[in-house]
């Protein structure tokens, strides 16, 4: 028989046996379970809050709780009697996270005695022989009272499962309790493996001033428990956590057909973050990713700009040639208030789609966007435009004394479009500077950049030119 049929076969023979080895051990399984809660943070993080019913004697006693998070941070863990917080105290906690495998159970048994079960074909009888597992090293070494194999010939079977080898994750707690009987403890510790994230869809009206938005909870759970029928709730914001030293988007056929409205998730201050409550309790099971949703706001007011941005590099030396074809980036921006909106938004992608002449919704870009408050702006950059291009030049520089130089530039726009165009030309200029020629209105928008709005007709060009100086 193959090595890894046998060891396989000996872990059978052990899963009859109770998951402790300590007949006094009191065990507590999701059975006993009466509520879950679980708070996720952005930066995979969760506080995870466990309520089951239990039978404790008075006195000393071992509890175990079962199916806890196996990514739990044990030192966070704080077990409670409800309504009696001075009821239990906790004398000793260990977090059991060998989890029981055939490997792991030989591994156990090393310098222990197994027995070596043979079934003889011809009688079929059983036959047991004792061994020592002297390693298990890429393989495994027996040494029986005459003789060392490095094989199993066989079934191995064990006694008993070691005391520190669970086949579940397994918080193990050695209290003292001042009333015997039943009663209700919770369970309160910080786990990593549970993570969540905003994903949002935007579809854009025709006229590009307008859309329509959609916003989306991702759940992720990989920490090693399911959490079942738990009150989910979610904090947005940069919470500073100290680290232990030591240890999917929807389809644009969603925009086919209205959405019924969900119920709304609850949204709450909490300190400097903002607390979301979803509006009712949801299983997170293992390795599962689940979406919920967050808001719908429809007819939402939109300003589609297109945007040619500079450099501060060549205001203090000569550099002619600065680009053709450049691009122009295309943005569109929107205010997080009024109608559906209004709402502290989580941090998270945002992917806008269009619809095309025969009504099919296209995809045109996406972008990340911080957490928004009630009342701020969101801007999304998209891309950059096909029609729309530019190309510039300096055409001036010399210095005029010391650290002041003047300069001129020539930048030209052009519209391959059959509709006119605004183009935002953005300039970020250093030192101390005066616009001494323009050819069309500036503004200073900030102490270091001069702006222009500049209109490009249909298959035509614009051209800017001015003159700067700068003291540095």
């Amino acid at each position: 028989m193959r090595h890894p049929t046998t060891l396989a076969l000996a872990l059978l023979l052990v899963l009859g046996a109770t998951a402790s080895a300590d007949p006094g051990e009191r065990v507590s399984t999701l059975a006993d379970q009466n509520g879950v809660g679980i708070t996720i943070y952005n930066a995979d993080l969760a506080l995870v809050r466990d309520r089951r019913k239990v039978d404790l004697p008075q006195g000393e006693s071992r509890l175990a709780l079962r199916d806890v998070s196996a990514r739990i941070q044990p030192e966070t863990a704080l077990l409670q009697s409800v309504g009696a917080p001075q009821r239990l105290t906790v004398l000793e906690q260990n977090f059991d996270y060998d989890l029981l495998s055939p490997q792991k159970l030989l591994q156990k048994y090393v310098g222990r005695d197994v027995d070596v079960i043979r079934y003889d074909p011809r009688t079929g009888e059983r036959h047991a022989e004792r061994a020592r597992v002297l390693a298990t090293n890429d393989g495994i070494v027996l040494r029986y009272a005459d003789r060392i194999e490095t094989s199993v010939n066989g079934q191995l079977s064990f006694p008993s499962l070691p005391p520190d080898l669970r086949d579940r994750p397994t918080l193990v707690s050695d209290l003292t309790n001042t009333a015997g009987g039943s009663q209700e403890i919770e369970l309160t510790y910080l786990s990593g493996g549970l993570s969540w994230k905003a994903d949002y869809t935007a579809l854009l009206a025709s006229g590009d001033d307008r859309l329509d938005l959609r916003g989306l909870i991702t759940l992720q759970n990989s920490s090693g428990t399911t959490f079942r029928n738990a009150d989910v709730q979610l904090v947005a914001g940069d919470v500073n956590i100290v680290r232990p030293q030591v240890m999917m988007g929807r389809t644009m056929d969603s925009f086919a057909a209205p959405i019924p409205t969900p119920m709304p998730v609850g949204e709450q201050s909490l300190f400097e973050y903002h607390l979301y409550t979803l509006p009712r309790r949801t299983t997170v099971a293992d390795n599962q990713t689940k979406q919920v949703e967050l808001l719908t706001a429809t007819n939402v007011a939109v300003t589609k700009t297109l945007e040619l941005r500079g450099s501060p590099y060549y205001y203090r030396q000569s550099r002619p040639d600065l680009g053709a074809k450049l691009k122009i980036g295309t943005y569109v921006t929107f205010r997080n208030q009024g109608g559906d909106l209004g709402i502290p938004l989580p941090a998270g992608t945002i992917r806008v789609y269009k619809r095309d002449t025969a009504g099919t919704a296209q995809f045109i870009g996406s972008d990340q966007i911080d957490h928004t408050p009630k009342g701020e702006y969101v801007r999304l950059h998209l891309g950059d435009s096909f029609d729309v291009t530019a190309s510039k030049k300096q055409t001036d520089f010399h210095v005029v004394g010391g650290s002041t130089y003047e300069s001129a530039y020539q930048i030209v726009i052009r519209n391959a479009k059959k509709t006119a165009e605004t183009v935002l030309v953005v300039e970020p200029v250093p030192g101390d500077w005066t616009m001494l020629e323009s050819s069309a209105p500036s503004t200073k928008s900030s102490s270091s950049t001069a702006s222009w709005t500049l209109r490009v007709p249909p298959e035509g060009s614009t051209t800017l030119t001015y003159r700067v100086r700068t003291v540095f």
